[in-house]
C-alpha cells in the first residue's frame, strides 16, 4: 500500500480546483435554460391592455391605429416538426407588395406583448410594416423553443411576407438579443426572401463567448450544451448593409465580448454602421438613446 502525503497547500489547490470545476458546471448547465425563458401562460394578448412587467413604456404618440393590428397564425416546420405561430403585423396587409417591411425577431423573454412597445416604435407611424412573432413555446405559439426552431419560425414568417408581395429589397431584418440567431442565419441563407439589411441590437456573438463569459475556467461548450450559435463567425458570410445597436453597460451579452468580434468581423460590404449607448443596458437602448433619436436612427440606416 502507497501513503500519500499532500500538504495544506496541496489540499488548498484541490479543494479550489473541485469548487471552480463545480461551480463550472452548475453554471453551463443553466445555459440551454437561460437562453429560453418564454411565458406560455396567457390566455390572450393584451398589447397596450397588458399589465404586467416592461423594461420601458412610449408615450401615447407612438400607438398604432386598430386597423393596422393583424394578429396571425403561421405555420410552422422545424425539420416536419409543425407548429402553429403567432405573430403580429402592424401595417397595412394590402400594401405589403409595396411597403418596406421590418422581421423583428424578439429577445428570449416572455412573449409579444413583452416587445410591443418596441414593435410600436418601429413602425413608427405608420413609416414601416412590421412583422413580430412568438417563436415556438412563446406566448400562444405551440411546441417547445430550440435553437433550430426559432429559425424555422422566422422563416414561416418570411414566407407568409413573400406570400403578400415583398420582396428582398423593401425587407429590413432585425434581431434583438436572441433574436439575432435567426436574424443572422435567415439574413444570409433563408429559402424565401434574402433581406436587404440586417440590424442586430445587443446580439449573442456566439454560445461560446456566453459560457465564457459566465464562468471561471473555458472549456469546449460541447461537453454541457447542443447550441451551435456562433454570429461571430457567421457574420463573415453577410454582404449587406449592418447595422449593430449595443449598450455599453450590456452586463447581459457584453458589447466588447459579443457585439464587437460580430461587427468587427463583417466585411464592411457595402458597408456597416454602428450606435454605442454609453449608458445603455441589455435591454433599455431606445429608452436610454431617448425613442426620437432612435427611431431616427433607425430609420436613416434603413432609408440610405
Amino acid at each position: 500500500m502507497v501513503k500519500m502525503k499532500f500538504s495544506s497547500a496541496s489540499i488548498f489547490f484541490y479543494i479550489s480546483c473541485a469548487f471552480s470545476c463545480s461551480f463550472l458546471l452548475l453554471s453551463c448547465q443553466r445555459l440551454d435554460s437561460n437562453l429560453f425563458e418564454p411565458d406560455n401562460t396567457i390566455a390572450q394578448y393584451e398589447l397596450d391592455n397588458y399589465t404586467g412587467f416592461r423594461t420601458f413604456e412610449v408615450p401615447g404618440h407612438w400607438n398604432v391605429p386598430s386597423d393596422k393590428i393583424n394578429l396571425l397564425t403561421l405555420t410552422s416546420s422545424n425539420q416536419g416538426d409543425i407548429a402553429k405561430i403567432k405573430a403580429i403585423y402592424t401595417g397595412d396587409t394590402n400594401q405589403i407588395d409595396r411597403d418596406t417591411v421590418i422581421m423583428y425577431c424578439h429577445g428570449n423573454a416572455d412573449h409579444m406583448d413583452y416587445y410591443w412597445p418596441r414593435q410600436k416604435l418601429l413602425y413608427n407611424r405608420g413609416t414601416f410594416g412590421v412583422l413580430n412573432l412568438d417563436y415556438r413555446g412563446y406566448g400562444l405559439s405551440e411546441g417547445t423553443p430550440s435553437e433550430s426552431g426559432l429559425i424555422a419560425d422566422v422563416e414561416a414568417g418570411l414566407k407568409w411576407l413573400k406570400s403578400r408581395g415583398l420582396t428582398g429589397d423593401r425587407l429590413i431584418i432585425y434581431g434583438f438579443s436572441l433574436g439575432s440567431i435567426p436574424a443572422t442565419a435567415l439574413s444570409i441563407h433563408s429559402q424565401n426572401i434574402t433581406a436587404s439589411k440586417l440590424i442586430l441590437e445587443s446580439p449573442i456573438g456566439s454560445i461560446r463567448v456566453m459560457a465564457e463569459d459566465g464562468a471561471i475556467l473555458t472549456m469546449d461548450p460541447r461537453f454541457y450544451t447542443d447550441l451551435k450559435t456562433d454570429n461571430i463567425t457567421a457574420i463573415k458570410e453577410h454582404h449587406k448593409p449592418f447595422l449593430w445597436i449595443h449598450g455599453v453597460q450590456d452586463a447581459f451579452l457584453a458589447m466588447q465580448t459579443h457585439g464587437r468580434p460580430i461587427y468587427d468581423n463583417h466585411p464592411d460590404l457595402p458597408y456597416k454602421a454602428s450606435i454605442l449607448v454609453p449608458n445603455g443596458t441589455h435591454d433599455d437602448v431606445p429608452m436610454k438613446m431617448g425613442f426620437g433619436r432612435y427611431v431616427k436612427s433607425v430609420t436613416a440606416f434603413i432609408r440610405r
